[in-house]
């Protein structure tokens, strides 16, 4: 799972609080902020909106077919996983695609056909049938920690401090 992001400020004291405590385990705890982290990616796709709280733009099959961006086959929602060990806890996904929904691509991909009667699809109501097209795909982050995810993980970590 590529990237990573470290947390700060109010969550890095209390972490160190934590490891004073000697009835609290890492490995559980992180397994718990790793869910959390990991139902609110997810949550992401039905929302819409990336970490920051801004919306994703449509996709054109959303603009035209009706439906919700990035979830057409559900796979890279379903994809998403979590990880963690005593060290800390990771979310992320190994869908060969992800990277460039997560970035967005300014250059254009090539998409070929791989049959011969071609790529078909609608647009404006026109049937078209090519060998290959280029799409700019957009940035539509699903991945990352939101200031909600913050102060839920805050709330977890000071909940944890006071029953150690």
């Amino acid at each position: 799972m590529g990237g990573s992001i470290s947390l700060g400020g109010d969550i890095r004291k209390l972490t160190g609080h934590m490891r004073k405590l000697k009835n609290i385990s890492f490995a559980a705890t992180n397994e718990v902020l790793a869910q959390i982290a990991r139902t609110s990616t997810r949550d992401r796709f039905r929302e819409q909106k990336a970490p920051d709280g801004k919306a994703w733009i449509p996709s054109i099959r959303v603009k035209e077919e009706g439906g919700v961006t990035l979830t057409q086959t559900s796979r890279l929602k379903n994809s998403i996983r979590a990880k963690s060990d005593d060290t800390g806890f990771a979310v992320g996904t190994n869908v060969i695609y992800a990277r460039r929904h997560q970035l967005g691509d300014k250059k254009a991909v090539l998409i070929k056909a791989k049959k011969k009667r071609g790529l078909r699809f609608q647009v404006g109501g026109r049937w078209i049938t090519k060998g290959s097209v280029k799409v700019k795909i957009p940035a539509r982050p699903f991945l990352g920690i939101s200031e909600d995810d913050l102060l839920e993980i805050k709330a977890t970590l000071e909940e944890m401090v006071s029953n150690g």
